[in-house]
Formats: C-alpha cells, sequence, structure tokens
C-alpha cells in the first residue's frame, strides 16, 4: 500500500533543522516494514540525515556552506531575489530534495545519531512543503 501526504514546516531561520519528529507527528502510523521518502518542494532549501544530538554539528554545517558558496560573488548572475537567493539555490543542489528511509517494525530504521534535516538556505525562505510518501 502507498500512502502520500503534504506537509507544510513551519517557517524556520536560515540553518540546519531538525524535522525527524515533526514529519513523524503529521503521519498515521508507519508499517511494519516499507520505506519513508521525503521530498521537498523547493530549490532554496534541502534535505539531509545527519547527526541528531550535538547542535554545534548545525552550526558548523552553516559554517562549511556558507564558505563552499559565499553571498555577493560578483559572477552570480541570478540576483533579482536577493543576495542569499542563487546560493541557496546551489546550496540545495548540493543537499539534494530527498530522503529515502527504511521502515522496520513500524519506526524508521535511522542509526542512534540520525535525523531529517530540513537545510533552510534563505534569510527569509517561508513555510516550506514537504511530500511525504510511505511505501510499506
Amino acid at each position: 500500500m502507498i500512502q502520500q501526504k503534504e506537509i507544510h514546516l513551519p517557517v524556520c531561520a536560515r540553518g540546519f533543522h531538525l524535522i525527524t519528529d515533526y514529519i513523524l507527528q503529521q503521519l498515521p502510523a508507519l508499517p511494519k516494514a516499507g520505506l519513508l521518502h521525503v521530498f521537498i518542494k523547493h530549490t532554496s532549501a534541502g534535505l539531509t540525515i545527519n547527526e541528531n544530538a550535538d547542535p554545534s554539528v548545525r552550526v558548523d554545517f552553516e559554517s562549511v556552506f556558507n564558505r563552499l558558496m559565499p553571498e555577493n560573488e560578483p559572477y552570480l548572475t541570478h540576483t533579482l531575489e536577493g543576495s542569499d537567493d542563487m546560493p541557496a539555490h546551489i546550496k540545495a543542489a548540493l543537499v539534494g530534495s530527498s530522503v529515502t528511509i527504511p521502515i522496520t517494525n513500524g519506526r524508521l530504521n535511522l542509526g542512534t545519531w540520525q535525523g531529517i534535516y530540513l537545510c533552510e538556505f534563505r534569510n527569509h525562505g517561508g513555510s516550506r512543503k514537504l511530500v511525504v510518501t510511505i511505501y510499506g
């Protein structure tokens, strides 16, 4: 059976935000076995799975991504929506727009220290929409 739901995330500040619990609260009971696929419907934010315990990881992610793709570079031409827009598109392309997680015994089969992150790359990105598909 396949189930699908669109989830609207609350507005998040620029940065990396754990959203695993928020997603799970919006879903029906998970099947005994299957897959959970989460897709973000935006080009200036992304999704990833990473460390869920130490908040300094999120700070370091933000620092590294800003060094990889700084704002206000003179070679960027897509600047109409602000100096953070084109860097946000590039960062989102690096991270990706979806994650897929196995479901085992009715739970996400994540590692001990893993969580789903919203990677918000805009200063004022607004509410983000996710499409969550449960296969099982």
